[in-house]
Formats: structure tokens, C-alpha cells, sequence
């Protein structure tokens, strides 16, 4: 299965996420999360990091990675993970491929005209912010 992995970069207080406008298929002009491919000999965080970097010039000084969740799509043979973070102080943004924007974290997520993933953009954040907010307490939800 292959590996590949997506960052959620929030700012501080919640409200924004760093996004990529895809510059190639899949979801070419589409906003959707950072990430990419696991590669061989490295591990899942160490990969997460280069990604990280390579796309926006984050850097671990910048920011503290999670790794929250995989979706595996086993007709697809591919194994997301995902990670998330909350910036530590502004920084300036580097792009690599993809044009970097941050968005408002609102009901907008929901249009998949706009953004890719098939609506799983919206369910990865609401998840990450309800386990913030309450922890691994489930009865919570």
C-alpha cells in the first residue's frame, strides 16, 4: 500500500488553515491540504516534516506536527495520513509547486466545487477540533 500524507496547518486561534491550490490533477485548481508521498527509508513524521517544508517552507522550529488519523482506501491502495499542527508564530510562506493560501474555516469547506477530497477536507478538521476541544473523552462528541 502506498503511503502518503497530508498537513493541516492551523494558525493560532483556530479560525484559518493553510491551503494549496492544486496546480495538477487530482483536484487541479482546487484547494486541498499540503502533503505527499512517504518515500522510501524515511519514517511517517520525517516524511511529514520534508513535505511540510518543501511546500511552505514550514519547518519544525515553526510548528509541532500531530499525526491524528489514516484513511486507507484499500481499492486505491493508499494509505493517507493524517497530521496536523497549529503555527507557533507567523511565518512567511515558500511555495513550492502550489499556490499557498489561508482560508477561513467555515461552511464554505463544504463546496466541492472549490475544495478537493470529495468532502473529506471538512470532516478531517471538524475531527481534529473536537478532539482539541475534548480530548480522547468520546462521550463528548
Amino acid at each position: 500500500m502506498r503511503k502518503l500524507n497530508l498537513i493541516v496547518v492551523f494558525n493560532k486561534d483556530l479560525s484559518k488553515g493553510l491551503f494549496c491550490i492544486r496546480a495538477k490533477e487530482p483536484y487541479k485548481g482546487k484547494y486541498n491540504f499540503v502533503g505527499g508521498k512517504v518515500e522510501e527509508g524515511e519514517t511517517n513524521d520525517e516524511a511529514a516534516y520534508r513535505e511540510l517544508s518543501e511546500e511552505t517552507g514550514i519547518s519544525k522550529n515553526d510548528i509541532e506536527l500531530d499525526h491524528f488519523m489514516d484513511l486507507n482506501y484499500f481499492k486505491y491502495e493508499n494509505n493517507l495520513q493524517v497530521y496536523y499542527g497549529i503555527l507557533k508564530h507567523d511565518v512567511n510562506l515558500v511555495e513550492e509547486k502550489n499556490k499557498l493560501e489561508w482560508v477561513e474555516l467555515n461552511d464554505e469547506l463544504l463546496n466541492n466545487n472549490k475544495f478537493g477530497g470529495n468532502y473529506n477536507i471538512p470532516h478531517i478538521i471538524t475531527q481534529i477540533k473536537v478532539f482539541l476541544k475534548n480530548g480522547t473523552e468520546l462521550g463528548k462528541y
